[in-house]
């Protein structure tokens, strides 16, 4: 593992990089103890402090966990699908906020993916799963439910479509589309959706996967994602008019 003193990139995040290329290569495998933060300093030719700003990136990952004693040291890490799940979601969610990326390519994406579940839920949904569903329309008929109440649960009802794949890469990939993408969605269209109209769209869900009808499910998943669409199409042309009437306004004065 070697650094490249060269590089604009500071030596911290490149001994980081090179760590976890070398985990990702399987030259480091899970429980593998790393050298100390003096061998690594000799190793690339840097301070025990770049070291160890390094190993704090790695740790901030999952990559590697420490362990203090005689036996103590850093080692390489087993990434649950759990903390997969959050990092996933975060990165999702920073990328959609600070990249231009238009609503129309985020909902296309985002219900495409979802629909890749679609014929292993219609297989392999359990009970509570479809329990969970129905709960969470229930609960978006309740007049009292606020805005935010109102995303979480329209978050916990397509997590719970996710779930009923039983594929934990499914769900890992999925983990940024819904949790990160539906909650940003809910935020733009929110001024202009009809609840009564999208509890329709939920409910025709979940009853074709109380059915496990597959066809029905996508379909139901592609009218939802047709009318996401067209709320944006219309809050983006609201926006747009204002700010046109703003102009004209300051033009005459």
């Amino acid at each position: 593992m070697k650094i490249d003193p060269t590089k604009n990139a500071d030596y911290s995040a490149q001994i980081a990089k090179a760590i976890r290329d070398a985990i990702i290569g399987g030259q480091l495998n899970v429980n593998d103890r790393l050298p100390s933060e003096a061998e690594l300093a000799e190793q690339f030719e840097v301070s025990r402090p770049t070291v160890r700003e390094a190993l704090k990136r790695l740790a901030a990952q999952s990559l590697i966990r420490t362990q203090r004693g005689a036996f103590g040291g850093a080692f390489i890490n087993q990434i649950s699908y759990e903390e997969a799940h959050s990092q996933q979601i975060t990165t999702s969610t920073l990328l959609l906020s600070m990249n231009d990326v238009s609503f129309d390519v985020a909902c296309e994406a985002r219900f495409a993916l979802e629909r890749s579940c679609a014929p292993f839920a219609a297989q392999r949904r359990t009970a509570d799963q479809l329990a969970t569903m129905r709960a969470e329309i229930h609960r978006q008929t309740q007049p009292g439910l606020s805005d935010e109440g109102w995303c979480a649960s329209d978050v916990t009802f397509h997590r719970a479509l996710v779930e009923s794949a039983h594929n934990v890469i499914l769900s890992y990939q999925l983990a940024g589309a819904v949790e990160a993408m539906q909650p940003l969605m809910n935020m733009i269209t929110f001024t202009a959706r009809n609840r009564e109209k999208i509890i329709s769209l939920h409910t025709d869900i979940a009853d074709a996967l109380e059915q496990r009808n597959q066809q029905q499910i996508e379909h139901a998943l592609l009218a939802l994602s047709d009318y996401t669409k067209n709320l944006a199409d219309n809050v983006f042309a609201a926006k747009q008019k204002n700010k046109t009437d703003i102009d004209n306004q300051k033009a005459q004065t």
